[in-house]
């Protein structure tokens, strides 16, 4: 049974900064490829950031590039979504979600299959 936790995230300035961590349960982290979503009010859940397994390949929403960066520590079985920067338009609920299935990492919601119980992220203009 894998198992997603979020934590930290928070109320905060726009320009300001917050780190989200992820830990997951499971004996393989090192394999499974790790996204973050986020969904606002009233909008669809859209892709933030995704890391493969080693940490070698990443990629990220054109919203968030360059503001962002998705990392992981496979001794702590921990992702964490570093933001920076952050704008009134990154106001939204954070999740992360697993895909154990040993592939090329992707943006398609669809292929993670463990999700955490999201954590929320309020910036203030």
């Amino acid at each position: 049974q894998v198992q997603v936790v979020e934590s930290g995230g928070g109320f905060v300035q726009a320009g300001g900064s917050l780190r989200l961590s992820c830990v997951v349960s499971g004996r393989t982290f090192s394999t499974y490829n790790m996204v973050w979503f986020r969904q606002a009010p009233g909008k669809e859940r859209e892709f933030v950031a995704v890391v493969s397994g080693r940490g070698d390949r990443s990629d990220y929403a054109d919203s968030v590039k360059g503001r962002f960066t998705i990392s992981r520590d496979n001794a702590k079985n921990t992702v964490y979504l570093q933001m920076n920067s952050l704008k009134p338009e990154d106001t939204a609920v954070y999740y992360c979600a697993a895909d154990t299935t040993i592939a090329v990492p992707t943006r398609d919601s669809g292929r993670y299959a463990h999700w955490g119980q999201g954590t929320q992220v309020t910036v203030s203009s």
